[in-house]
């Protein structure tokens, strides 16, 4: 007893009760935290789709069906996934105004952006599908802009004009201008393909082609863009300055050579 009474006297016992002490505290800690975080961030989440479920029960389910499948005035909303909801809602286009439109424009966002979390959480859980895009995805950090002229040009000129002012399309649909519109939802865009616009999935462009689009819109379309070649007639390309060209230079130049052959005339009779 006393060899033992001694033992626990001894100076390093102390210290050696304190170092298990804290290796049992922090081997308990680390086999909790994980698994307290995990439960946290489930809570949190279904919290977010219960608040989107009421949201959409008012705002969304009279077009889109109580379930998201879709009726006679919406489509269904079954694996559309968060960025399309982001995009839709973010940009004013949903809720609509009327179904009766060919599309549905952009205008005033009527939802905050924790309300358009709220919505894309429940969307997303009733199917997967695109997610909202992270910084780090649509920022036109390191892209490369001439790639993503050539890219622009290839897949979305045709409807969207070579600098993206928009153009009309058949059955009073058009192409919006992208002048204006946030890196995030010009990805989401080509991500969900948004009412007549194809989507482009990573498959078709991958996140470093979009972002390469995104920083080729950016240096077209940017505050401080100057045209080299001076007035650039909205931006709308060739076929509208060339018809300017023809309306006004060729006018112009008949216009003269009707004066001049006036005043020829008007002299011989002098």
């Amino acid at each position: 007893m006393k060899k033992l009474s001694a033992r626990r006297r001894h100076p390093l016992a102390a210290v050696v009760v304190l170092l298990l002490a804290l290796a049992a505290t922090g081997g308990l800690y680390a086999f909790v935290a994980p698994t307290g975080k995990a439960q946290a961030d489930e809570t949190a989440q279904s919290l977010a789709i219960d608040e989107g479920k009421k949201l959409y029960a008012v705002g969304c389910a009279s077009c889109h069906g109580t379930g998201g499948q879709g009726t006679t005035d919406g489509p269904s909303l079954v694996g559309v996934g968060a960025a399309a909801v982001d995009f839709q809602v973010g940009t004013g286009r949903m809720p609509a105004a009327t179904s009766q439109m060919a599309q549905a424009p952009k205008k005033k966002v009527i939802y905050s952006q924790a309300e358009i979390d709220q919505l894309a959480a429940f969307i997303a859980s009733l199917g997967a599908g695109p997610t909202i895009p992270t910084e780090a995805e649509y920022g036109p950090e390191g892209a490369d802009i001439a790639k993503g002229g050539e890219l622009f040009r290839t897949n979305c000129a045709q409807c969207h004009n070579f600098t993206g002012k928009g153009g009309a399309l058949t059955h009073g649909k058009y192409a919006p201008s992208l002048e204006g519109v946030t890196p995030k939802h010009i990805f989401e865009a080509m991500q969900t393909g948004p009412q007549n616009m194809p989507s482009f999935p990573d498959t078709t462009l991958s996140v470093q082609n979009k972002q390469d689009i995104i920083a080729y819109l950016d240096a077209v379309n940017g505050d401080e863009t100057e045209s080299p070649g001076g007035l650039e007639l909205g931006g709308l390309g060739p076929v509208s300055e060339g018809l300017f060209a023809w309306v006004f230079g060729l006018g112009s130049l008949i216009a003269v050579a009707v004066w001049v052959a006036a005043r020829t005339a008007k002299a011989k009779k002098s």
